[in-house]
């Protein structure tokens, strides 16, 4: 039997809890779907992920029973920004903040299988998003993550010191969107056992 990837024990989702590393993340391929508004609320998030698990786990079958590749289902990822920024690190507006719910790709999958596994989940049973959803490739190149343990309203002040602290002591400044990566089912976990890679690209100032 071949091995099962797992994406979460790649080296790029390594991130030490209270500290900040830098790497470099190569381009990656991703399922999107776009949104905006209050993820505890807003209807259109909940829909998102009605949309990308399905989808997502159609693909994984799909790579193992025709590429003979399986791996698990990579979690969750989520873009997210706003016109101010301490609508993250401070404010925390929620009804502000714009999004983008990603499910990794893995580098074998073809095009065309996207294609067709997308067309198949939508003749079986049409999820409310599925019209909505594209696969792109993000390219952050370097950034700066760490990881969080505990409920996402908590990030704040963790968000705080990467912005205010570390990245102007490194010479670095903020570019791109606002990433997280969820290393648990939000869906399913218990908010104060939540595992959330949070990272930012960077640039030099």
């Amino acid at each position: 039997m071949t091995e099962t990837v797992d994406f979460k024990k790649g080296d790029d989702l390594r991130a030490p809890r209270g500290d900040f590393r830098l790497l470099d993340v190569p381009p990656t391929r991703y399922l999107m779907i776009d949104g905006d508004g209050d993820p505890n609320t807003s209807s259109r998030y909940a829909d998102a992920l009605a949309t990308l698990y399905p989808v997502g786990y159609a693909l994984k079958f799909a790579s193992k029973d025709e590429l003979g590749r399986n791996y698990v289902v990579p979690p969750l990822e989520g873009l997210w920004w706003a016109d101010d920024m301490t609508t993250f690190t401070t404010a925390r507006d929620k009804s502000r903040w714009r999004w983008t719910m990603m499910l990794l790709v893995p580098r074998w999958v073809p095009d065309g299988m996207i294609t067709n596994v997308v067309q198949r989940v939508r003749d079986r049973k049409a999820p409310p998003r599925i019209d909505e959803l594209r696969w792109d490739t993000l390219a952050e190149g370097r950034v700066v993550q760490t990881l969080h343990v505990g409920p996402f309203d908590d990030e704040g002040p963790v968000l705080a010191r990467m912005h205010d602290e570390f990245m102007p002591g490194h010479g670095l400044r903020p570019r791109g969107r606002h990433h997280e990566i969820y290393l648990g089912d939000p869906r399913r976990v218990a908010p104060e056992r939540m595992r959330t890679v949070l990272r930012q690209p960077v640039e030099p100032v």
